[in-house]
């Protein structure tokens, strides 16, 4: 990812994160290691805590920029 914006940034960790913690639950951290499954599994923790966490990210922006228009008074 070219010049990730800091809400991508931080997703990027938090998926990082999780993907980290299915290779301990696993007790493998030798990626060449994986079975097929494994691999799958293990993108599929990442991308999906990636995604979740962007998502949930630009909900709190979504709504602090609602927050900021104001309400017409008619």
């Amino acid at each position: 990812m070219i010049d990730p914006t800091p809400n991508e940034s931080e997703a990027m960790t938090v998926g990082g994160q999780q993907g980290g913690e299915y290779l301990e639950s696993i007790g493998k951290s030798d990626l060449a290691t994986f079975t097929e499954t494994e691999w799958d599994c293990f993108l599929d923790v990442v991308i999906t805590g990636y995604c979740d966490h962007l998502r949930e990210l630009a909900g709190k922006d979504r709504t602090r920029l609602e927050a900021m228009i104001p309400e017409v008074p008619f």
